[in-house]
């Protein structure tokens, strides 16, 4: 894990917030965690995506809950999923999505924290391989760069493609991560368009890389691609581990609660001190420029929108011939029982 760098003035504050009695009450009634001991796979940290992720961990909010918290990082979400099914992590930081999807294979998950309000994705086209792109029918027999097979942009570029009557068989999907990785696959023409997320979308587009021709890192954005308002981020478990250790759950949403109430009030100079200087991708312009537009995007208090699961089933069934939506039991993929509580002690 990174060191934790809390700095005096980010001390005072926190000691000024449990003096005025909102933090203070709330430690003294929660017992102590079942598991102090938990492992989160997380596919692409370095992004926006999972900014209050980083937050927590860099300013020690999961150790102020009393948790002992392993952050390993994927190339995508896919990635991330398959390490808790797999059993080398407790608790996934991913796309909401993931839930209905797994509990349409019979697998039981449940979303329990939400770090996303709005997907943050975005599908720009090459300037460089597709310079006449004129709508989405000329992506067919193109390959487009995705975080990840399987991960929340491939989803999202699907969407995108079904509508236009393209199936995914009809183009090449290649992942290329979430960093430099990304950047290197499209400005080297490897790839003719990426669905991918911030920081690496704002870099590519203001340098003129790419045209983004659907965009998903503001609300406006997303209700004109999904239709309605559209969970993202969050942190998941197998719903038998949220059953099992409740009071973790609770201390693991207390620590991302607190990082999205910081981040409501944190300027540019309070992001580029606290995320490690390697998510900047040597560029701190470019990634505060990033950090502006997905601001909005980023949840307020850790609560799911109560049509948030139904914009998603909807999204997924219309490309996805496998998923059985009328089967899907929505209120088993997510919960709002722990941020409620979070919600209340930091009044987020």
């Amino acid at each position: 894990m990174s060191d934790l760098r809390i700095n005096r003035r980010l001390f005072t504050a926190g000691t000024a917030f449990a003096v005025a009695g909102v933090a203070a009450p709330a430690l003294a009634a929660d017992p102590k965690p079942e598991k102090s001991k938990v492992a989160i796979a997380v596919g692409g940290k370095a992004s926006f995506y999972y900014l209050p992720l980083t937050i927590a961990e860099q300013l020690g909010y999961f150790k102020a809950e009393g948790l002992d918290v392993e952050i390993s990082d994927f190339a995508g979400g896919a990635r991330a999923l398959q390490a808790v099914v797999g059993g080398s992590a407790d608790v996934v930081s991913g796309a909401y999505e993931h839930t209905i999807n797994l509990q349409n294979k019979g697998q039981m998950f449940q979303a329990f924290v939400l770090q996303g309000r709005a997907p943050q994705i975005a599908l720009g086209i090459s300037n460089k391989t597709l310079p006449h792109y004129k709508s989405v029918a000329d992506l067919k027999g193109k390959k487009i760069g995705v975080t990840a097979p399987g991960s929340s942009t491939n989803m999202m570029a699907n969407l995108v493609l079904s509508r236009a009557g393209i199936k995914a068989a009809d183009v090449s999907f290649i992942g290329v991560g979430t960093s430099a990785g990304a950047l290197t696959a499209l400005r080297s023409g490897q790839i003719d368009a990426i669905c991918n997320i911030d920081p690496v979308m704002t870099m590519l587009e203001q340098k003129g890389d790419v045209r983004v021709v659907f965009d998903t890192r503001t609300l406006k954005g997303t209700r004109e691609v999904f239709g309605g308002p559209m969970p993202a981020g969050c942190l998941y478990a197998p719903l038998e581990f949220v059953q099992k250790n409740p009071v973790t759950a609770q201390a693991l949403t207390y620590a991302m609660v607190h990082a999205l109430k910081w981040l409501q009030t944190a300027g540019p100079s309070d992001i580029i001190k606290t995320v490690p200087e390697s998510y900047l991708l040597g560029d701190r312009g470019l990634y505060l420029a990033s950090f502006d537009k997905v601001r909005e995007a980023l949840a307020i208090d850790g609560m799911f929108p109560e049509e948030g699961g139904k914009t998603a089933l909807r999204a997924l069934a219309s490309f996805d011939s496998t998923l059985k939506a009328d089967r899907i039991d929505l209120a088993r993929t997510w919960t709002n029982q722990f941020a409620a509580r979070a919600k209340a002690r930091f009044k987020a």
